[in-house]
């Protein structure tokens, strides 16, 4: 019985500690792919413009929107991996 307790002790303190290494690579990845998300939306803004420039404004205003939009999302993920990390 004592053996089982220790098992169970061991075996919980490296799911911990392998739950927090999750939540530091999903907050990782998810800034990794809002920065490319932004990048993507700001490039492809950048050739829009360039074909039409009458449309510049109208097009620099949807690329803010969504660009703050990724943002809002990205915070969101690093707040729930860091909640898992410290709670």
């Amino acid at each position: 019985m004592l053996n089982l307790m220790v098992l169970l002790d061991i075996s919980f303190e490296l799911a911990q500690q392998w739950s927090k290494l999750g939540a530091a690579t999903v907050a990782v990845i998810a800034v990794f792919a809002a920065a490319w998300g932004i990048s993507k939306i700001g490039t492809k803004a950048l050739e829009s413009i360039a074909r039409q420039p009458e449309a510049g404004n109208d097009i620099r205003s949807s690329m803010i929107v969504s660009a703050a939009l990724i943002e809002g999302v990205t915070f969101f993920a690093i707040v729930v991996c860091l909640l898992v990390l410290f709670v």
